[in-house]
């Protein structure tokens, strides 16, 4: 790491009806799970599971040990409860009822 530079990067966790983003600033050659650390999310919300939960940056994803870069936007992804698929379907057959 070159002496005292840091990387502008924020970390994100969405709820059906709110967004929390956390913006830090991390020593170069921070790893997506340090930055998520540093955030202290986790203490906002508990029930983020790392079995269940994936990460990634701008909407792909990504390994927590990956490296972020200067205005990345690391995004802590939920468990979809209903596969996009069946949902379309679903809002279809609901339209088209007669």
């Amino acid at each position: 790491m070159r002496n005292g530079e840091t990387l502008s990067v924020e970390v994100a966790y969405a709820l059906p009806d709110s967004q929390d983003v956390i913006a830090l600033h991390v020593p170069v050659d921070t790893k997506i799970g340090e930055a998520i650390a540093l955030s202290r999310i986790r203490e906002r919300f508990p029930e983020i599971d790392w079995s269940r939960n994936k990460v990634g940056v701008f909407g792909r994803l990504r390994d927590p040990d990956s490296r972020l870069e200067d205005g990345d936007r690391v995004e802590i992804y939920r468990p979809l409860r209903i596969d996009p698929k069946q949902a379309r379907r679903l809002r279809h057959c609901q339209r088209n009822k007669f």
